[in-house]
């Protein structure tokens, strides 16, 4: 597998203090790659500079130096242009993606191999922050951080319990970070390529892959650091987020997080739907449990992907509308998750998603 095309694709702005290091931590990898795209988005300083000194230094670096105009000059449009720069080097191969303040380790290439080689086709690795750079952010801000993930891991335990996936066994993440996304070029083109989004374009692909009934895995070996920087480059990023919650703390938790009743109702749907879907239960009984017309299950259910159909059951039923977790509420969420989580530890998934009625959840 490994003589295959190896694309690492990097989107760039203004990084002059990083770019240098990063372009060097990729040249070390023990599985070298056959390219490395770097796309300057709309450069000020010295980064062009530095990534022509590189080239010069290192092989096979193609440098995109590009000047968006201010309506599609954003971190998702610049991720984008630099994954279809990389897929047309990439044809039978794979792509790779991570920040330009970053410095992957030198096995960042092999693992995210191994886990494709595994029979992935795409791999979410973890983002963290230098060192030295968490030391300088408040203990209440890496606090509330923790808080978020121990919940968001719970529920996320819960799901591989009621919902598992063999291509995503626990133990996983749940980071989705464009500091460490790998896929097959074949599942790129299978998805209709990158979405169009100004930011959060690594949560988008993701999503866009599972409609397309990608495995995705959530590698827990997989990690790359990042900086810490408040001024960060992208609108909505991790910069703005700890800049924001240096100065107060947020009302909201993050986006990915809800309520546990919610979490254990959505994924108990989930499996259900899969049943569904392979013709193993009846659609009407979920129709009328989810509130969804008949008709409007069935469309949602005429299409080739699992992944497809839960998207338009989710849009569609009200049952299933999303809600977010104050800070103030995250204790007792947390507790709640506990306490279902340990239930589930106690029964086996199957037999809970079937005797367990479809709304209810312990504790909540």
């Amino acid at each position: 597998m490994r003589s295959i095309p190896i694309v690492v694709a990097i989107p760039v702005k203004n990084e002059e203090a990083h770019i240098g290091a990063c372009v060097d931590s990729l040249a070390a990898q023990t599985t070298p790659f056959t390219r490395l795209v770097l796309l300057l988005n709309n450069c000020t300083d010295a980064t062009p500079k530095i990534c022509r000194q590189r080239r010069a230094q290192v092989a096979n670096i193609d440098i995109l130096d590009v000047s968006l105009p201010p309506e599609t000059a954003s971190a998702g449009e610049a991720r984008r242009l630099a994954w279809e720069h990389a897929a047309s080097f990439a044809e039978g191969g794979v792509i790779l993606t991570t920040d330009a303040d970053a410095q992957p380790e030198p096995t960042w290439i092999a693992r995210n191999f191994d886990a494709l080689a595994a029979g992935a086709d795409a791999v979410c690795g973890m983002a963290a922050l230098y060192p030295t750079d968490a030391g300088a952010i408040s203990r209440g801000v890496h606090f509330d951080e923790l808080r978020e993930r121990f919940l968001l891991s719970l529920l996320d335990e819960i799901a591989a319990r009621v919902d598992p996936d063999p291509a995503d066994p626990w133990p996983r993440h749940q980071q989705r970070s464009g500091a460490s996304i790998a896929l097959t070029a074949s599942v790129l083109r299978k998805a209709g390529g990158a979405p169009g989004v100004a930011n959060g374009e690594d949560r988008a692909l993701i999503e866009r892959l599972r409609t397309v009934d990608a495995r995705i895995r959530h590698a827990p070996d997989i990690c790359v650091r990042v900086s810490g920087r408040l001024d960060g480059r992208a609108a909505g990023g991790m910069a703005a987020t700890i800049k924001r919650r240096v100065a107060r703390q947020d009302v909201m938790t993050d986006d990915a997080l809800e309520p546990t009743v919610d979490a254990y109702r959505r994924v108990t749907a989930r499996a259900r739907l899969r049943r569904v879907f392979a013709g193993a239960a009846c659609q009407d009984t979920l129709a009328r449990d989810l509130l969804i017309e008949s008709g409007v299950m069935r469309a949602a259910l005429d299409t080739r992907y699992f992944g497809t159909a839960w998207v338009k059951v989710q849009a569609a039923s009200p049952v299933l509308r999303r809600r977010r977790v104050a800070f103030a509420e995250l204790a007792r969420e947390t507790r709640q998750a506990l306490r279902l989580r340990d239930e589930l530890c106690g029964a086996t998934a199957g037999a809970l998603a079937a005797d367990r009625h479809f709304a209810e959840a312990p504790g909540a």
